[in-house]
């Protein structure tokens, strides 16, 4: 079954050893002006009849000193402890195999950035450096560089990083991405399994990818080699501009088969500008859990098309219920964007500050009706932002629904039952193996109870965080039983 997996290194002692002495070893770094940006010049107008590969060499040349290489000294967690098999890249706590240790230990993971700034800002990815004791950035010439962090988004796994280095830096420049097409050439640098320094080239094989990551999903999908350690690392086009930040890949076994996955520019650089600027990213919230419309659910609420973000639940308090929303309402346009999706919502609603108003476009009992709503701040703790779970949630398998009065009913639940119903299990997944079934209540992950399908999101992200095992607390057929759902081989991963 293929794996989701973040692209970040970790390993057996032997091979994390060995890398690392190739890592410290560095490359003689040359042919740049101090503080220089590293885009290239736009290639000649001209192009020959029969297009040959590009010689990426004078690209590679410029901009591969402003790549860096990232050391996280993770904290020692305890999941650490427990002797779970790595299995094969549970990011960010790599397991060394066949040890069983009883106190916590040194643990590192590796990642790639880039420079952005000769004043020494980096971009990376959040997983690269969570969880982080320290964290040191190796630059192409092999100079080692204490980091701090500027801010961190997990919510599109992004974060900017700051070294001083006594000089300016040579860096580059973000491209548009909106403005990549399927085909074209692209090469992607990093430092796979610690290696450091790599480049690999392919095409852009789709954009806008929804890989059930998050709620913004909207990847281009590369065919350059991308594997563990590629994490943060630039994707360039011909012009030396970045046009995306590696991220996740699709694999059976953790290696690159050539369906890579990074984050667009043009979201880069909006999320690291409010990182330079704050630490965190602010983002409107409604308050609404919204579904895809299927045919079938289409036929059955008389709806024009299937374009649109069905309303599932409308959350108690918020703007969507201060505003008179309802579930099976369906959103058709934000500020006169047209939505075909839940994605389009999150990601539409989210561009819009707190304290605005949205413009909504709704169908409402076959009528189009407008309303305007005043946006709230995203709160912390919800995980994603005005969409409900998809199919296969996660590394678990799980689609997840709220306990609506139906439900209650038809699964005779008892009165003042909080949490989340489980929707569908995607067959073989872990939460199938570990018997959790269609119609069971999640009410709690772990000691923590859940009182909502956001709540129980957000708790199952951090035990998934944890590597290992998660403990669901379940009812089923009346009964409160836990349940543990072992995160191994084959399961779906986080990007």
């Amino acid at each position: 079954m293929p794996e989701w997996t973040n692209p970040t290194h970790r390993g057996g002692r032997a091979l994390r050893v060995s890398l690392l002495a190739v890592l410290l070893a560095g490359t003689a770094l040359g042919g740049y002006a101090a503080g220089q940006s590293l885009v290239v010049a736009p290639a000649n107008a001209a192009t020959p009849a029969v297009a040959q590969a590009p010689d990426f060499v004078p690209l590679v040349a410029r901009v591969k000193p402003a790549v860096v290489s990232i050391t996280n000294d993770l904290r020692p967690h305890p999941a650490a402890m427990q002797g779970a098999p790595p299995g094969p890249f549970p990011f960010p706590f790599p397991f060394p195999f066949g040890m069983q240790p009883t106190h916590p230990q040194a643990i590192q993971a590796r990642g790639s950035g880039f420079i952005i700034s000769p004043s020494g800002l980096i971009v990376t990815n959040n997983h690269v450096i969570k969880d982080a004791k320290s964290l040191t950035v190796i630059l192409d010439n092999g100079t080692r560089l204490p980091a701090r962090v500027v801010g961190a988004d997990p919510r599109t796994d992004l974060a900017v990083l700051k070294v001083n280095a006594g000089h300016p830096l040579p860096y580059v420049k973000f491209g548009n991405s909106a403005s990549a097409q399927p085909g074209e050439w692209v090469i992607a640098m990093g430092n796979p399994f610690g290696l450091g320094g790599t480049v690999t080239a392919g095409i852009v094989s789709a954009i806008g990818r929804n890989i059930g990551d998050g709620p913004y999903d909207q990847f281009i999908q590369v065919d350059a080699p991308i594997n563990e350690g590629n994490s943060g690392g630039p994707l360039f086009n011909l012009n030396g501009h970045v046009i995306g930040v590696n991220t996740a890949i699709i694999s059976p076994s953790g290696g690159s088969v050539g369906i890579g996955f990074s984050i667009p520019s043009n979201t880069v650089r909006t999320v690291v500008a409010e990182l330079e600027k704050s630490g965190h990213v602010i983002r409107g919230y409604l308050g609404v859990a919204a579904q895809p419309i299927t045919p079938n659910m289409q036929q059955a609420l008389h709806l024009p098309s299937e374009s649109g973000a069905l309303i599932a639940a409308v959350e108690p308090g918020t703007p969507a219920e201060r505003a008179g929303l309802h579930p099976g309402e369906v959103i058709t346009e934000v500020d006169g964007k047209p939505i075909k999706n839940p994605r389009d919502l999150a990601i539409d609603v989210a561009a819009i500050k707190p304290g605005q108003t949205a413009h909504l476009k709704m169908i409402n009992n076959g009528s189009t009706v407008s309303m305007n709503v005043t946006l709230t701040t995203l709160p912390e703790h919800i995980a994603s932002n005005n969409t409900a779970p998809s199919p296969q949630h996660g590394r678990l398998g799980l689609a997840l629904a709220p306990i609506t009065p139906q439900a209650q009913s038809e699964l005779n639940l008892p009165a003042g039952t909080h949490g989340a119903v489980v929707a569908e299990v995607a067959p073989n997944s872990p939460a199938a193996l570990a018997g959790i079934q269609s119609g069971d209540v999640i009410i709690g992950v772990g000691e923590q109870p859940v009182h909502s399908v956001q709540e129980a999101v957000h708790a199952i992200h951090t035990a998934e965080s944890r590597g290992g095992a998660v403990a669901l607390r379940v009812m089923h057929d009346g009964q409160k039983v836990f349940v543990a759902i072992n995160l191994g081989k084959g399961a779906g991963k986080q990007g």
